[in-house]
């Protein structure tokens, strides 16, 4: 079961949300080839505001996925892209319902 998650939020700023969504889409590449991030969703929240969310079996591969290439490559761009830092939540699942 899932029970250990992310939630990021990002608000793109003026004039670069297309930037912020390629830059995301660009990550599901990255989040394919990671084999210890089962689950993994790029948001759109509203117009310039976006947000990641990704579950994981245990702590140690969302402590993996949180030293990867996709958190490299959003704070790397952080600056560019974003009107504020990225707000990353750590969750916990209580419940979900999966395809089989």
């Amino acid at each position: 079961m899932l029970k250990f998650a992310l939630f990021a939020r990002l608000q793109a700023q003026a004039g670069k949300e297309q930037a912020v969504a390629a830059l995301l889409e660009k990550a599901l590449e990255m989040a394919n080839q990671e084999a210890t991030t089962p689950l993994w969703f790029a948001l759109r929240l509203g117009p310039a505001s976006f947000g990641i969310f990704d579950a994981f079996s245990n702590e140690a591969n969302r402590q993996v996925h949180l030293n990867g290439p996709i958190a490299a490559a959003l704070m790397a761009n952080a600056d560019a892209l974003l009107a504020e830092p990225p707000s990353i939540e750590v969750i916990d699942i209580l419940g979900a319902k999966l395809p089989a």
